[in-house]
């Protein structure tokens, strides 16, 4: 094998990912619904691999858990027997963004990690199977191997073979303004409250069940250039999600008290005549979708809010990519 480095971006799921799909073969990584995402140009991850005499996982200046570390090399050990080699290696990454805050680190480092693995090991994949490797390190990484609009489908084999990520062309123009509503990582990770939400919650079941149509209409509203009709569906899909943890046993939530200061102020904007909607990842963190002449001032108002710790606005941003 030979070093490779990728630098892969961050996405937002506007229609949202919440749940593991039951059945399906175990590691696969399946998501019990489809989602439909934007990836952006301000966050991501670059990962560098190189041979080592033993595995050995760097995070920036992070202290790294033996667990995230043991599954960045299970991650490896998937493409080492694509490759069919046994070589050992060290991986380097650096987050520019905050690890495990809902900001969505696992998306842009799995991929990243997809990306850099292939190349050091040459393994040669087509996009659809290389997004499904990534989303086998964290579901909403296939659609960070993509840039700008990207729709996960969410499949019915077991195998896994139809559950991959394709772009969406658009020419909609839009801004993400990335609201910092606290700071340091969450009390639940994902994949804990997923799983908590899919067996103790009396409304993940209406969840799954509604969610198809949430998608056919996100899709519909970009295909036509709907920013309002694509922002009340993403909105619409934060708030169902964050209702199924809510109503688990026992409930548990994402919010701070600035989160919920940073929705009621999205919602008066909008009551004002400024178009923006809220969406929100598991983390505490608001991120607010809108067009580009109008980011400046949502940015500016959410910024003058009383413990927001930064904002950030975003543009679509590139495909995971090959670093020289």
């Amino acid at each position: 094998m030979t070093p490779a480095t990728a630098y892969a971006h961050t996405n937002i799921a506007l229609v949202k990912y919440w749940g593991k799909r039951k059945g399906a073969i175990a590691g696969l990584n399946l998501p019990a619904t489809g989602s439909l995402s934007l990836t952006l140009d301000r966050f991501g991850t670059e990962t560098r691999i190189e041979p080592a005499d033993a595995d050995d996982f760097v995070l920036g200046s992070q202290p790294v858990s033996p667990g995230e570390a043991a599954k960045v090399f299970a991650f490896l050990d998937r493409v080492r027997a694509l490759a069919g080699s046994t070589a050992r290696v060290r991986v380097t990454s650096r987050n520019d963004v905050p690890t495990a805050a809902g900001l969505a680190s696992s998306a842009s480092a799995f991929a990243a990690l997809a990306v850099a693995a292939t190349r050091a090991f040459g393994v040669s994949l087509d996009e659809r199977a290389l997004s499904q490797l990534a989303r086998q390190g964290s579901g909403s990484a296939a659609r960070s191997i993509f840039g700008g609009f990207v729709l996960l489908h969410r499949g019915a084999r077991d195998d896994g073979a139809d559950c991959f990520a394709e772009p969406l062309p658009s020419t909609l123009p839009v801004n993400l303004v990335v609201v910092r509503c606290g700071e340091g990582k969450k009390d639940t990770g994902s994949t804990d409250g997923m799983d908590h939400t899919a067996a103790t919650s009396p409304y993940f079941r209406a969840w799954v069940d509604t969610h198809a149509a949430d998608l056919d209409e996100a899709r519909r509203a970009l295909a036509g250039g709907d920013l309002p009709r694509l922002g009340e569906v993403m909105e619409h899909s934060t708030l169902k999600m964050h209702a199924t943890t809510l109503a688990a046993r026992p409930g548990f939530f994402y919010f701070q008290p600035t989160t919920i200061a940073v929705l009621q102020a999205v919602r008066a904007l909008r009551a004002a005549g400024t178009p923006c909607w809220a969406t929100m990842d598991a983390g505490p963190h608001v991120k607010v979708l809108c067009a580009p002449a109008v980011a400046g001032a949502v940015a500016a108002a959410l910024q003058a809010i009383g413990g927001v710790r930064g904002v950030e606005v975003a543009a679509p941003g590139p495909a995971a990519r090959v670093l020289a």
